[in-house]
């Protein structure tokens, strides 16, 4: 568990799953920035490779939900996918491109960890787990990185590219914790089925992070647990329902708002 501890950091973290995907939206460097100012100890978000292989942080497979844009984000090559508005969903804001991992790996401060979710079948194949690897030793923040999935292939294929990355598996049904991975995420009502899951994953090494991302009428139970982190769509109210503080105000880019 050591490899997933963060210096100065009080668990339970708070991971902020996608951003501030509640003020800002979701996997933009707005919605990352806020979080961080929220108090966030953990960023998470998501991965999809370019045509041109390229790293993103977007949740989809296709654009069409999360920007103005339609199709696959594997068939754009990284200049046409950040012609596209991230930021469509609210049109108060300025125009926003989908972010590249290696900045928001630029943005993040020396404090906070990182929780990168893979989505694209791309990260079951070798190459791309070891560029996933090198760009964040390049970075600098592999050392407080964890990679994230619902599919123990992305995982295994991490795992033998990069033993040293800490892996975390997401799961909907399974009541126990699974051997391979330092962090299990279940489905939060798996923790209400099986009140020692998060005892037997401690006894196993692993540290546990609900996937529940409106925690805050759970978190008395959670903290009785002693779970690791929460998920949290909006980690400024999660920041303050834990007795936490943070700047609460955005670490605002120019033009962020559209001036009226």
């Amino acid at each position: 568990m050591d490899r997933l501890y963060l210096p100065g950091r009080v668990k339970p973290y708070v991971m902020a799953h996608r951003g501030n995907r509640v003020r800002y939206p979701e996997n933009t460097l707005t919605a990352f920035r806020q979080a961080i100012a929220d108090g966030a100890d953990i960023i998470e978000t998501d991965l999809h490779l370019t045509s041109d292989g390229e790293i993103v942080c977007i949740h989809d497979g296709t654009v069409d939900r999360t920007t103005d844009g339609t199709g696959r984000v594997d068939s754009m090559t990284l200049a046409e996918l950040r012609s596209l508005n991230a930021a469509a969903a609210m049109p108060a804001l300025d125009p926003e491109p989908v972010p590249t991992l290696a900045e928001l790996a630029a943005l993040i401060p020396s404090e906070v960890g990182l929780a990168l979710e893979l989505k694209s079948e791309e990260f079951t194949k070798p190459w791309r787990a070891l560029q996933l690897s090198e760009l964040l030793h390049d970075r600098e923040v592999h050392d407080r990185s964890v990679v994230l999935s619902f599919d123990r292939r992305h995982l295994q294929t991490i795992r033998r590219a990069d033993p040293d990355l800490p892996t975390g598996l997401i799961t909907l049904s399974k009541p126990y914790p699974l051997d391979g991975v330092e962090m299990m995420g279940p489905f939060w009502p798996i923790l209400f089925l099986n009140p020692v899951y998060v005892w037997w994953a401690h006894r196993r090494g692993q540290l546990v992070c609900p996937l529940d991302p409106a925690p805050e009428p759970r978190l008395w139970y959670y903290r009785l647990l002693g779970c690791d982190a929460v998920l949290s769509d909006d980690p400024g109210t999660t920041c303050r329902a834990l007795g936490r503080g943070g700047s609460g105000r955005t670490s605002k880019p120019e033009k962020t708002i559209k001036e009226q």
